[in-house]
């Protein structure tokens, strides 16, 4: 049997469980997987009791236990659901690597803090999915995908009957009619998971190529009359629309969802404003007791006019529930891809027994975003 290497890097996870947050970075069993890697793991303590997995567990795998400011002092990469807090950075140690969801996108004074702070910042938001090297460690997708499953729970649970079709001694019970805007990795599971909970299911993307998908799942996909024949953008998300294409959308979309009675959107162009893909008048044209769940509710906007974080009640009796956190109220399967997405990119910078970056490799030059060392080899 081959032993363990003798561990050359040390890898930290902070207990990051908030209000909205209950997922963690690192599952005991991608402790073992990175034992093998040569890497030592070191979580605060309570880290993953929120995900169902206690400190013991931890411990029985090869895993340390410490103090938070005993995992930010010792680890040479510490890895996030998220991303880390101003307190975080002012305690590590300069070189000290930073493997999140960082905002990059978004928030450049965030990401010249990392910088200044001396720290590597690695931001999985940037990760070229596209390459098939990248595709294990890729957070969005297998977030979205848990995100997508529970979207349609929830709209299960806020609706006011049944979804399947029903054959009671009383009557028969129709069908509810789901509508899913947004077909990509969100979108497709929750199409399969209000199709197996019995709704009729109808879907729309701007992307052509989702339209095969969308019925290989065996749902409708939803005809607007227009032509996005251009929808695809980089990386596999939908490119963002012009503004002559976001009215003709809206103004479509308005018109059809009035026949539905659940409407989940899912759509999201990373680092900007999510589309607005149902207006008020979209919303006001809903019957009563229908639900919508918007998975890309947020500080910027949602896919809704109006959402919010939350749930709301309109006077014409609508439910809209902005949802964006719905991946961590599946916790334990959320962070078991995840701390896999985040091992996965530790593990491709971990380079004869060091932290090392390839200048001539496509996914650091993609993934480094702060404090990338000059030379071609860094060690951390």
């Amino acid at each position: 049997m081959a032993e363990t290497p003798q561990a050359t890097v040390t890898f930290g996870v902070l207990n990051e469980t908030s209000e909205h947050e209950s997922r963690v970075a690192l599952t005991p069993d991608i402790v073992t997987r990175l034992r093998k890697a040569g890497v030592a793991c070191l979580l605060e303590s309570g880290a993953g009791a929120a995900s169902q997995y206690v400190d013991d567990d931890y411990i029985k795998v090869g895993a340390t236990i410490a103090s938070a400011d005993e995992v930010i002092a010792q680890s040479d990469v510490l890895g996030f659901v998220d991303r880390p807090g101003e307190d975080v950075i002012a305690k590590a140690k300069p070189g000290t690597w930073i493997i999140g969801m960082l905002g990059s996108f978004t928030d450049a004074d965030y990401v010249a803090s990392l910088e200044k702070a001396g720290m590597v910042g690695v931001a999985i938001e940037k990760l070229p999915r596209q390459l098939s090297s990248a595709q294990s460690m890729d957070e969005m997708t297998s977030q979205n995908s848990v995100m997508g499953y529970k979207a349609a729970l929830v709209a299960a649970n806020a609706y006011g009957s049944f979804l399947p079709m029903m054959t009671t001694a009383a009557g028969t019970i129709r069908p509810a009619k789901v509508l899913i805007l947004g077909a990509g990795i969100a979108g497709l599971q929750a199409i399969g998971t209000a199709r197996r909970l019995g709704a009729v299911v109808t879907a729309y993307d701007v992307r052509p190529a989702s339209r095969g998908e969308v019925e290989s799942l065996g749902a409708k996909f939803l005809d607007l009359g227009l032509d996005f024949s251009a929808g695809q953008g980089e990386g596999g998300y939908a490119r963002a629309l012009t503004p002559e294409e976001q009215a003709a959308q809206q103004a479509a979309v308005d018109e059809k969802a009035a026949g539905f009675d659940i409407v989940i959107t899912t759509a999201k162009v990373p680092g900007r404003k999510p589309p607005v893909l149902l207006t008020k008048a979209g919303v006001d044209g809903l019957k009563r007791g229908a639900v919508i769940v918007d998975c890309a509710a947020s500080d910027l906007g949602g896919n809704v006019e109006g959402s919010k974080v939350g749930t709301q009640v309109t006077d014409g009796g609508v439910t809209i529930i902005g949802a964006p956190y719905l991946a961590s109220e599946v916790s334990n399967t959320a962070s078991n891809l995840l701390s896999r997405n985040v091992a996965d990119i530790l593990a491709h910078f971990v380079r004869d027994g060091r932290l090392s970056i390839d200048v001539n490799e496509e996914l650091d030059d993609a993934l480094i975003v702060a404090g990338r060392p000059a030379s071609s080899q860094a060690q951390a």
